[in-house]
């Protein structure tokens, strides 16, 4: 994660970093809807299985996974490869993951347990609740080590030697080492859900409902992320404020919500669910923690997959742009001439009646 960040640091201008510090439209897009929407969306999923499941062939300790899960905040370092691998905007995914996980550990904790239904079933977790201060500590000292340290070294580096910084970036290729390191963290989740044993724990019908059900929400999310950042043309008519509401963002900046929104953070998600919940037995823990896992894990599958189509999306958008551009440059000349034409018709007018005129004369 540190040289994620490393590399983020040395390739950024610090002036898109300061730009989008203050870009409060982006900011409430992803943090309301990673915050808000999607455990809202989560929890009334929740519900329905709850009344269509009474014989409790899904496993409760997933459902009560599920809804931390849709409360923790955005990823840290896989959002901001996979939008530079699209061509969007990795300087506005890098504000919006550092600003989520400040807010996380202060959001997550007490949401969880608001959201939590009121039966009896999910009572060991609603009563639990551990000692945050080690975890508070321990987050915040991962997150300013692997990232804002990282970052704001290779802010200063790019700062004192920006020509020689982005000659080497360039020439050796170093932000390829962002998506090797992207490669090892998939590794690293994959091997914490078969260290835990939990996997190992839950029925085949749960196993099978955890798979899907993250393909299909992750997906969701995507679009619905895409749909706000890019909302039809029809509904920024201008009357009532809305062009204003529904106001389209640059394509660059949709990648980065793309990418941000939908996405959940294993390095912070998986401290804080053993630090909220230290009285339950490892046993269930290891069951709450499987849709974490999972999740995050089939996140940066699915997402290489959106990586290609953003990708494609964006280079069409560009096209469209030039061939836009083109037409501009294409019809001033055009109009130029039929100007300097008329002009010309005009001053032959004139000239032939002064020549009648004298004739007459």
């Amino acid at each position: 994660m540190a040289i994620i960040f490393l590399t983020s640091g040395l390739s950024i201008p610090r002036q898109k970093l300061f730009m989008h510090l203050l870009n409060w439209r982006l900011h409430c897009l992803v943090q309301v809807f990673s915050f808000i929407f999607v455990p809202a969306l989560v929890l009334a999923v929740v519900h329905i299985i709850l009344v269509g499941d009474p014989q409790g062939h899904i496993d409760r300790a997933l459902l009560a996974g599920y809804i931390f899960t849709a409360c923790i905040p955005t990823t840290i370092a896989s959002n901001v490869v996979m939008t530079r691998s699209a061509g969007g905007d990795d300087a506005a995914a890098l504000v919006e993951v550092v600003i989520a996980n400040f807010l996380g550990p202060f959001i997550t904790a007490a949401w969880t347990v608001t959201l939590l239904p009121g039966t009896a079933e999910f009572d060991p977790w609603r009563q639990a609740s551990g000692d945050l201060s080690e975890m508070y500590k321990g987050v915040f000292k991962q997150l300013g080590l692997s990232a804002l340290l990282p970052l704001v070294l290779g802010q200063l580096v790019r700062w004192a030697w920006p020509e020689r910084t982005e000659h080497l970036m360039q020439k050796y290729r170093i932000s390829k080492l962002g998506s090797a390191c992207l490669l090892l963290m998939v590794w690293m989740t994959f091997s914490s859900c078969f260290a835990t044993g939990a996997l190992q724990a839950l029925s085949v019908q749960s196993i099978l409902f955890v798979v899907f059900f993250n393909i299909a929400l992750y997906i969701t999310l995507t679009a619905v992320c895409f749909c706000l950042s890019r909302p039809p043309k029809i509904l920024s008519v201008n009357r009532f404020g809305l062009q204003y509401v529904f106001k389209r963002i640059s394509p660059e900046e949709t990648i980065a919500v793309c990418f941000c929104g939908p996405a959940k953070s294993t390095a912070l998600g998986i401290p804080l669910l053993y630090a909220m919940w230290a009285p339950v037995d490892l046993y269930t823990k290891a069951r709450t923690s499987v849709p974490v896992l999972l999740y995050t894990t089939e996140q940066i599958c699915i997402a290489h997959f959106f990586v290609h189509a953003l990708r494609r999306w964006h280079k069409k958008i560009d096209h469209k742009r030039d061939l836009e551009s083109i037409d501009n440059r294409g019809t001033l000349p055009e109009m130029a001439a039929s100007s300097a034409a008329g002009e010309s018709l005009d001053h032959k007018n004139i000239s032939s009646c002064a020549d009648q005129s004298s004739y007459v004369r």
